[in-house]
């Protein structure tokens, strides 16, 4: 795959959370994906991956944002690496946060 379709498929995924839309989301997973969460518990597969998500789409933890910080591809390899900075914004607070996370093709 060339770097910039790569790039972009990266960029969309993340455009889909920061728009709350699940159904974006989930349109990136393969049926045989495998999401593993902070907490140690593994999700495999689309239907457990969205299950995992609804929470969060839902609102149950306030607005997260996901705010790029840097995006690495190797279109040689078809991976790609995206760090970012996850904001979560409550009723009552704003609090920061940081993760990341990577995709492959």
């Amino acid at each position: 795959m060339e770097r910039a379709k790569l790039a972009d498929l990266v960029v969309q995924f993340t455009e889909a959370f920061n728009r709350n839309d699940l159904d974006g989301v989930m349109s990136f997973m393969a049926e045989d994906a495998v999401y593993d969460e902070f907490t140690g518990t593994i999700n495999r597969g689309a239907a457990a991956i969205r299950a995992a998500f609804v929470p969060q789409f839902r609102g149950d933890h306030g607005k997260m944002r996901f705010n790029t910080e840097d995006l690495f591809v190797d279109d040689a390899a078809g991976k790609a690496l995206i760090r970012w900075q996850c904001t979560l914004e409550t009723s009552a607070d704003r609090r920061r946060g940081a993760d990341s996370t990577s995709s492959t093709s």
